[in-house]
């Protein structure tokens, strides 16, 4: 009877010993609290070179998020939307022209393989593309109708760092959609190659070509 009880003892005793070691591998990976786009891109070495967007690009602490889909309500007041992941606000951007309002499922997937195609050409974290794009893109200038009475002359003035931001993102969104339009290239493709260019300031962007051109006209009316 020795010999037969000695076997199911041990029996009993194997999966104890398994279900701790997996108690234990469950622990170490939920250990991880880093918060990455996508699950791909980290948001803790992300550097904002311009030291006046700091407050109006938001990509750190709070700010990020695994996708660009907060569902927040940043239109109810003013400014609220500089607090918006400038990723998502780049996917907002890209939901115009009527036929595209309201996708925002679509414009996500866009930015997803728009990032994917960014980190191919780049071999860099393109969340610090985007921030470069950005940056680059901002007009820093602008000019103004000023007079009344049928007396009109154009006036240049500076541009807050919230308009620049807002501008950047508008222009890359329009020269990218432009480029798509009528093309076999895709949206994504089209939206990388023209945040690369717009991250080294290549005038092969048309979000650089637009903002060389603002300002020129507004230098000529100071």
């Amino acid at each position: 009877m020795t010999d037969v009880e000695e076997p199911i003892v041990d029996v009993e005793e194997e999966p104890v010993e398994v279900e701790v070691e997996e108690e234990e591998e469950f622990v170490a990976v939920g250990g991880a609290t880093e918060v990455k786009l996508f699950g791909k891109w980290s948001f803790d070495d992300i550097e904002i070179r311009d030291i006046s967007l700091v407050d109006y690009i938001a990509c750190k602490g709070d700010h990020a998020t695994y996708l660009p889909h907060t569902a927040g309500r940043y239109q109810k007041k003013r400014f609220r939307k500089a607090s918006c992941p400038i990723v998502e606000r780049l996917a907002c951007c890209l939901m115009r022209k009527g036929r595209n309002s309201g996708k925002k499922l679509m414009a996500v997937r866009i930015v997803q393989h728009t990032l994917e195609i960014i980190h191919l050409l780049t071999d860099q974290n393109p969340i610090q593309v985007v921030v470069d794009a950005i940056i680059n893109s901002g007009p820093r200038e602008d000019s103004t109708r000023v007079g009344g009475a049928g007396v009109v002359r154009r006036q240049a003035v500076d541009m807050s760092p919230f308009r620049r931001v807002n501008y950047a993102l508008y222009l890359l969104a329009t020269g990218a959609r432009e480029a798509s339009f009528r093309n076999l290239k895709t949206m994504a493709e089209c939206l990388a190659e023209e945040l690369v260019n717009a991250a080294r300031g290549s005038s092969n962007s048309y979000a650089i070509k637009k903002k060389d051109e603002i300002e020129r006209v507004s230098k000529s009316n100071r």
